[in-house]
């Protein structure tokens, strides 16, 4: 069970954001994401997953990490078109100063949970429907994936060898630091890893 610390760390953000959002424009939010507004809700596609997000009362999923995320791009986030360039984390700005937490919480973790075993990531990746991915040359299995409506990030994993452990690496395109902060973007590649892992889960036997 989750401590009250531990839930008020991620409630009261999410009330604060929550609050912002029904005080916004939904046009103006529809303008600056470049997300369909119908009148009643907002189309939204996270990690290949349609859903309808309606304003001024924000509902998405029963994750408050990933309800924050969503909240903080409506609310702050600009969307604009790629240049095909894409970014490490150091890379982004404010990137240098949080790279050690994002090394914890996402590089390691991709590594840890899908690093040993190459050919069941490629399997779980390119066997999820709705999941749009595209195949990279990049290390022993790469794929840039559309995490949000036009905002795709690439993960590189490298299997172990007899003197190293797997590693990896996550690369953003680079329409992403309109988008999000640093901060924010450690949270997105936790909530990459975690769907994976939620799909990993419910396709093993």
């Amino acid at each position: 069970m989750e401590s009250p610390r531990f839930n008020q760390k991620e409630e009261v953000p999410f009330a604060h954001y929550r609050e912002i959002y029904r005080g916004l424009d939904p046009r103006s939010i529809s303008g600056r994401c470049a997300l369909p507004f119908d009148g009643e809700a907002f189309s939204l596609t996270l990690m290949g997953t349609d859903y309808r997000i309606p304003h001024p009362d924000f509902s998405l999923t029963q994750n408050l990490m990933e309800n924050i995320l969503v909240l903080r791009y409506l609310c702050e986030g600009k969307y604009f078109p790629d240049n095909g360039k894409r970014l490490s984390y150091n890379e982004i700005p404010w990137g240098p100063v949080y790279y050690r937490n994002f090394e914890g919480r996402c590089l390691k973790r991709l590594a840890y949970n899908f690093g040993k075993d190459i050919k069941g990531f490629k399997a779980l990746i390119e066997g999820e429907p709705g999941l749009k991915a595209e195949s990279l040359s990049q290390g022993d299995a790469g794929y840039r994936i559309e995490f949000l409506n036009g905002l795709w990030l690439s993960l590189i994993l490298y299997g172990a060898d007899d003197e190293f452990p797997p590693s990896s690496q996550i690369l953003f395109d680079d329409n992403f630091v309109f988008a999000f902060t640093a901060e924010d973007l450690a949270v997105a590649g936790e909530v990459v890893i975690d769907r994976l892992k939620g799909i990993k889960a419910f396709i093993s036997p």
